[in-house]
């Protein structure tokens, strides 16, 4: 693990050296293959680790619309696009455009995933033991259409369509998903509308230095759009940000999850990864109920390069009153690079330490919140 680490952070700073050289032509190379009055692209190779995918390699670009852009708050209409291959034999193809209309008075968010991920399982709760872990393959189509009116100044109201197709292709002889006792380990239609309620006034999406992002969400899946089983989700997300003088920035987040009804395990919460709870495995606790509470302090040492450090607790939960009866705290931190001068896209790299043995090395795109 640390060795693949070190090749990572090696291959970093090799690219990032040689950007340096030649600050302002070798930055806006990486956009060179459009750049027009209404686009311009910056594209880059993609390599990363993180403990649910080992090393991944693949490209990205994001494509900015120029002339769409929200007069609110100067951000502009993109589209993200990302193929990855990973030494786990997992494939990720994700489009994501954000579109803004009418000055920013409407806004068109939607994220196409199309995965074939082999992954581990451990079973459904708070306490599962390590041994349990074994190995499944799973083939999934994910989409998700949200359109958003903005009341200005910050508030957005809307609605969205969720559609997620999970086909469990392989699975361990003598598991526990071959009991047939978990819902979903053949498979997983998740299809249904959703209600979207946000304030965000961040001054930035990537990294942001000031304001706030909150979040209400409620999904109902039912099996009048296809599902394989009726159920509703429930999302909160609390995000602010403060500045500590010219060079820091002070983060915290509180998230929770709730699910009621015929839940397939696709659908629950997961607990771990790397946005949500750093130095856990993703899916290593599953439920219906999950809560995480986490604080981060960044801070700029060069123009282009900055260091976090951060400290989380969180668990999940059949039913909400059982929370706080095995807590799962972790701690770590990592660094950034800022890839140009005037947009906020960042190399990320984390390491986090979770309870019991539980760790992870996390390399990608971007603050984790």
């Amino acid at each position: 693990m640390y060795r693949k680490t070190l090749f990572l952070l090696l291959y970093i700073m090799w690219i990032t050296r040689g950007w340096a050289q030649e600050e302002k032509e070798s930055i806006y190379a990486l956009d060179s293959l459009g750049n027009t009055k209404n686009v311009r692209i910056i594209a880059l190779p993609l390599a990363f680790y993180t403990p649910e995918t080992n090393v991944g390699f693949g490209g990205g670009a994001q494509i900015f619309l120029l002339k769409q852009s929200n007069v609110y708050n100067a951000r502009l209409s993109n589209i993200m696009l990302s193929g990855i291959y990973t030494l786990n034999e997992q494939l990720m193809v994700d489009i994501k455009p954000q579109i803004f209309f009418g000055g920013g008075d409407y806004y068109l968010d939607m994220a196409y995933r199309f995965k074939v991920f082999p992954n581990s399982f451990w079973g459904i709760g708070n306490t599962t033991p390590a041994i349990n872990e074994e190995s499944y393959d799973m083939t999934s189509n994910e989409l998700r259409i949200a359109f958003l009116k903005r009341l200005p100044p910050a508030l957005n109201f809307g609605f969205e369509f969720v559609y997620q197709n999970h086909n469990v292709t392989a699975i361990q002889e003598g598991g526990l998903l071959e009991s047939e006792d978990i819902l979903g380990s053949e498979l997983a239609i998740i299809s249904g509308l959703g209600v979207v309620f946000s304030l965000d006034n961040r001054d930035n999406i990537a990294s942001p230095n000031s304001g706030q992002l909150l979040t209400l969400n409620a999904r109902f899946s039912s099996e009048n759009f296809g599902a394989t089983s009726s159920f509703n989700k429930f999302i909160f997300d609390w995000r602010t940000y403060y500045s500590v003088g010219q060079k820091g920035v002070f983060a915290w987040q509180a998230y929770m999850e709730s699910s009621y009804g015929e839940v397939p395990f696709q659908g629950q919460a997961w607990f771990g990864g790397g946005d949500y709870a750093r130095g856990y495995f993703r899916g290593r606790f599953i439920d219906n109920h999950q809560y995480v509470a986490q604080i981060e302090y960044r801070h700029r040492f060069l123009p282009r390069w900055s260091a976090a450090g951060y400290a989380l607790v969180g668990e999940v939960a059949d039913v909400p009153n059982n929370f706080f009866s095995d807590l799962k705290p972790a701690v770590g931190g990592g660094v950034r690079f800022k890839l140009t001068k005037d947009q906020d896209t960042l190399l990320r790299f984390d390491i986090g330490f979770g309870k019991d043995d539980n760790g992870g090395i996390y390399f990608g795109v971007n603050e984790a919140f």
